[in-house]
């Protein structure tokens, strides 16, 4: 039984590997993750190339000399160009409407990039108006804002009497500095970003890899089942045999993919200042990935058995992928309370269990009871799916023509023969 395992998992290793399809596979997820994850924040760290030009009307007549000052001061382009130039609206008509409809025309005309409202009360209410066609660039409200709010303080504290440099301390930015403790009393510097990109990218690769492999497989036996081949392998090795060997083909195929992902991980984690991702708990980490993979491997040859058609396929992997997705929907609530009764009872869900661990490893270790209880409904409910996958399977891959009901599907789980 082994031998004939064994040479079906080579052949579908061998055939899966040398197909251009797997080959795009293998480079798509390092790709995919640079675009995701690299890529938006080189473009949102690009500088400018040249000065914007705002308007600000400035109903206190006072703060748009103070906010110019700043801004000319802290934003510089190459050459000490100012990076803002701030210009204040004035006309006959002073009357707030027709300032706005002066700033709408020049805007319009592509004379300024937007227009910063400052009312009279805004030392009391707080409140100040962006007007722009792209109300997109966070980058420029951010500094705007920022800057607005330090005026305004400036200003409160010096009618109190309060003295300028005194005030510019007072209200120095303050850099908070981010240490992870261990469950050992250990310290270690980490930011937000590789604590959450830890989990994040086990989550994009187990998805992604299942969609990829789950493909392969129910495609694998809807072409063997429409080609006729199936009955001629069926010939030589058992239902159960075809099964195990295609599913041990597949995860080695995967394993091999998630190896050379890892090792590109790796190398850029190491071979770059500002690490990405953090690697603490990987060896349970690659634990749960493998047992996720073959969790879904085997539904996936539960679901794919009985189908004949490739749009049965497509559409039991889109059923299949929404197992995946759930997850990602909880997965700023776990990293922000990973010890919550909501964290704790997914985690121990089956589906669910491989990305919500992931998750809390990267932020706190669970306690050793979840992870081996975890680990306990996991590794059992893969048994108990593969036995389910069986059953299915060795009626389902003779079967042509019309799809089985559920009821049907049931008694041949339970069926004895």
């Amino acid at each position: 039984m082994l031998d004939k395992t064994m040479a079906v998992a080579r052949w579908e290793f061998t055939e899966r590997a040398k197909t251009r399809a797997f080959l795009i596979s293998l480079l798509m997820m390092p790709l995919i993750m640079s675009i995701f994850v690299v890529l938006p924040g080189l473009l949102a760290s690009k500088e400018d190339t040249k000065t914007r030009v705002y308007a600000i009307v400035d109903q206190t007549n006072e703060l748009a000399p103070k906010i110019s000052h700043e801004l000319d001061r802290q934003y510089k382009l190459p050459g000490g160009i100012p990076n803002y130039r701030l210009e204040q609206l004035s006309d006959g008509d002073m009357s707030l409407d027709h300032l706005k409809k002066i700033a709408t025309d020049r805007m319009i005309a592509g004379e300024i990039e937007g227009c910063f409202i400052i009312p009279a009360n805004v030392g009391d209410s707080g409140k100040v108006e962006f007007r722009a066609q792209n109300v997109g660039n966070v980058r420029d409200q951010e500094r705007f804002t920022r800057i607005v709010e330090k005026s305004i303080v400036e200003t409160r504290l010096l009618k109190r009497g309060f003295d300028p440099a005194e005030i510019r301390k007072l209200t120095t930015k303050v850099d908070v500095k981010t240490i992870k403790i261990s469950s050992k009393g250990e310290e270690k510097e980490s930011g937000f970003l590789e604590t959450f990109f830890s989990g994040y990218i086990v989550i994009m690769m187990l998805m992604f890899l299942v969609l990829t492999s789950g493909q392969m497989l129910i495609r694998s036996v809807v072409e063997e089942k429409s080609n006729r081949i199936v009955e001629i392998l069926l010939s030589s090795c058992s239902p159960r045999e075809l099964m195990s060997g295609k599913v041990l083909g597949l995860s080695l195929l995967g394993l091999a993919t998630v190896s050379f992902w890892v090792a590109i991980l790796v190398a850029v984690n190491f071979a770059t200042k500002a690490h990405v991702v953090e690697f603490d708990h990987l060896l349970l980490m690659l634990i749960y990935f493998v047992l996720g993979y073959l969790l879904y491997a085997a539904i996936f040859v539960a679901v794919g058995a009985p189908l004949t058609t490739e749009q049965d396929a497509q559409q039991a992997t889109s059923l299949v992928s929404i197992a995946l997705v759930v997850p990602l929907a909880f997965a700023f609530p776990v990293m922000q309370d990973p010890t919550s009764l909501l964290s704790r009872i997914l985690t121990q869900i089956p589906f669910f269990t491989p990305t919500f661990m992931a998750l809390r490893l990267s932020i706190q270790l669970p306690a050793w009871w979840e992870i081996a209880l975890s680990l306990t409904i996991l590794t059992l409910s893969i048994i108990g799916m593969m036995w389910v996958a069986s059953r299915i399977f060795r009626i389902g891959i003779l079967l042509t023509g019309k799809r089985p009901s559920l009821k049907e599907l049931l008694r041949w789980v339970t069926s004895n023969a």
